[in-house]
């Protein structure tokens, strides 16, 4: 009887551990956004709970309130401590940011979007008052800072994040015009500058460029409310109530009636979902095909459409100030008189109409390309209109580019905050795309655009930017090298990229400005899937027959991969691939004309990794199963932000 028992027990272990190696095989093929879309908050949680400085966590209302109450009480702080309190608010802003982007569809809800959303904007808004009170506080102590051979005050403060320049005209000499601000030991490398109209010559006024590095301006990214989640009501309780029952049927009815005869009523009926097709893929199908029917409406031709161009290099806050009654020393005593009005704008142009010239004389500006930028195209200026909440380029004239220099020089009718905007879509449709395997867990992708070549190293969850290449440049060695080496999540590193001019990411309206090859959403989800499920493994490339065989189905060259270097041209296959079905064509990228023949002794399969397994040598099987998931979530992320099946 021990024996049978024995039997039965180790027969049992051997059928579930058969059973379970059936579920995590169908995991990794069929299931895939099970670990695909694992809940972030708690891992969120647990970093913040492990760093241990001190900082407040901005997902939580009453830390990130607290934290701002108790730094808007702060007085007398002067610029260098703002600029270093700001990388600790700018931090928190990025993680906002990314908590909102870096959450799963599944996961976000209106209520927690709101909630960090007016965070990140009550973040931004403390932060450039606590620039005003700085650049107030250092204009009242501006004959202290005044220079020895113009008697004016000029003051240049930079750091990674912001360059402070700042010009108090304090000894009212009209024969001072053009002011350019630099280091002393980079004089021949002014970093701004501005023509300062006659008008202003003998006025008590400091002229300010506060160039952040980043725009805290433009307005949020809009959230689609197609993927948010409505948290459900509290749990109340229960009620015993009495009533009719016929009397509330009678009232059903009724309403059902009136719902059938209102033509004009709207009613928003979800499709059914297809067999197979789980909720998290539904949510995110809806990304790849939204439309974005509710159109922004532009106010007029000098409105920039900010899906169309983007903000790059941050903006320039340039402000024409009143200068405040200046500090004076009596016997041992510094006497400042407090203005309760704080820092005040200098009205320019004067609001009263003038018949003189000198009144309506605009204001050259001359401002440094950022470094850390790459400007593919003479870039838009614009202004911003705070009234409207957008961008516009009236009001801008007589641009003049100095590309090579990184210099941009315009004039302005007033003083506004400027920015520079480049084409949203100027790298898109990529001309070829190629993903290959660099070893253990690793990949390399590249892109090919019109305008540059970028490579990006995928390694187990983590990437990096490898190379970026323009043929026009004489050293590309040198471009975006603070991001080259530097390993961050695939979001990060989309963010990165966009903010230093490269974007290969196509947003949910991109297709009404770029040329595509439209496929359907169900299909390129699904073969971006495949593809990262084996792409530690074989090579994957860019074929000029997926532009013939239709909206349902995709073509790639494929190539088992398990040495470092290129892929040579004779070891490429071609796939076809429609979400349900993958075969292998017959047919080369050289061959003449299209054709959806099988090749010799192949059959179709229901998935990509069961078709090319027909082919692949055990090496490449086992190396495919034992792949790391984050690795293949890695890479999914990256082929979903680019979709280069749809973009190239």
């Amino acid at each position: 009887r021990a024996e049978q028992e024995e039997a039965e027990r180790l027969e049992k272990e051997r059928t579930e551990q058969e059973e379970r190696e059936r579920l995590e095989a169908k995991v990794k093929v069929g299931a895939f956004s099970v670990w695909l879309y694992f809940p972030f908050k708690n891992s969120h949680q647990w970093e913040h709970y492990t760093d241990c400085n001190g900082s407040p966590d901005p997902m939580i209302p009453q830390e990130i309130n607290t934290f701002m109450s108790l730094w808007r009480e702060k007085r007398n702080e002067d610029i260098k401590l703002v600029m270093e309190n700001g990388k600790h608010v700018l931090m928190l802003i990025e993680k906002l940011e990314y908590q909102l982007l870096d959450m799963p569809v599944l996961e976000l809800c209106e209520k927690e979007v709101v909630q960090y959303q007016d965070s990140i904007m009550e973040l931004r808004s403390l932060l450039h008052q606590k620039y005003n009170e700085a650049t107030e506080d250092l204009l009242k102590k501006a004959s202290t800072f005044a220079d020895s051979d113009s008697g004016n005050m000029e003051v240049l403060i930079r750091d990674e994040n912001v360059t402070f320049c700042i010009w108090a005209n304090l000894k009212k000499n009209p024969r001072y015009k053009s002011i350019y601000f630099s280091f002393y030991n980079e004089k021949d490398k002014p970093v701004n500058g501005f023509d300062l109209p006659k008008l202003l010559a003998m006025c008590d006024v400091a002229i300010r460029i506060l160039h952040t590095h980043y725009d805290h301006v433009s307005p949020l990214r809009r959230i689609p409310t197609l993927t948010l989640k409505v948290e459900p009501p509290e749990n109340k309780e229960l009620l015993t109530v009495l009533y009719d029952v016929k009397e509330e049927r009678e009232q059903e009815q009724k309403n059902d009636e009136e719902d059938r005869l209102s033509p004009q009523k709207e009613t928003h009926l979800e499709e059914p979902p297809k067999p197979g097709e789980t909720k998290t893929e539904r949510r995110k199908l809806s990304l790849l095909h939204m439309d974005n029917d509710r159109e922004e409406q532009m106010a007029d031709e000098d409105t920039v459409d900010l899906r169309q161009y983007t903000p790059v290099g941050g903006v320039y806050h340039v402000d024409a100030l009143k200068l405040p009654p200046q500090a004076r020393h009596i016997k041992g005593w510094t006497m400042v008189e407090l203005l309760e009005e704080g820092l005040e704008t200098y009205p320019y142009p004067p609001e009263t109409e003038d018949t003189e010239d000198d009144s309506s004389q605009p204001i050259g500006l001359t401002v440094k390309l950022l470094d850390s930028v790459i400007y593919f195209e003479e870039p838009l200026v614009a202004r911003w209109h705070s009234e409207g909440k957008l961008w516009r380029i009236d009001g801008i004239t007589d641009v003049k580019y100095k590309m090579k220099d990184k210099e941009v020089y315009f004039k302005m009718a007033a003083f506004y905050t400027i920015t520079l905007l480049q084409d949203a879509h100027l790298n898109m449709p990529y001309q070829s795309w190629e993903l290959r395997p660099n070893g253990t867990d690793e990949a390399l992708l590249t892109v090919l655009t019109a305008f540059t070549e970028v490579q990006i190293q995928i390694k187990v969850n983590q990437c990096m930017l490898a190379s970026v290449t323009i043929p026009e440049e004489s050293q590309e060695t040198e471009l975006l090298s603070h991001l080259r080496g530097k390993w961050m999540t695939p979001l990060g590193l989309t963010i990165a990229l966009k903010t230093a001019g490269i974007n290969i990411f196509p947003a949910e309206y991109s297709h009404k400005y770029v040329s595509v090859n439209k496929k359907l959403p169900a299909t390129e989800l699904a073969a971006y899937q495949q593809i990262a499920l084996v792409a530690s493994a074989f090579a994957f490339g860019w074929s000029k027959w997926n532009l013939e065989c239709g909206e349902d189905r995709v073509i790639f060259k494929v190539s088992e991969h398990l040495k470092e270097g290129p892929v040579q041209d004779e070891d490429w296959s071609l796939y076809m691939f429609n979400s349900q079905r993958a075969q292998r064509l017959r047919i080369t990228e050289h061959s003449e004309a299209f054709s959806e023949d099988l090749a010799e002794r192949t059959e179709f399969h229901s998935t990509l990794f069961h078709m090319i397994k027909d082919f692949a040598t055990e090496a490449a099987v086992e190396k495919v199963k034992c792949t790391h998931y984050l690795f293949i979530d890695a890479v999914f992320q990256l082929l979903f932000a680019i979709r280069v099946l749809t973009y190239s």
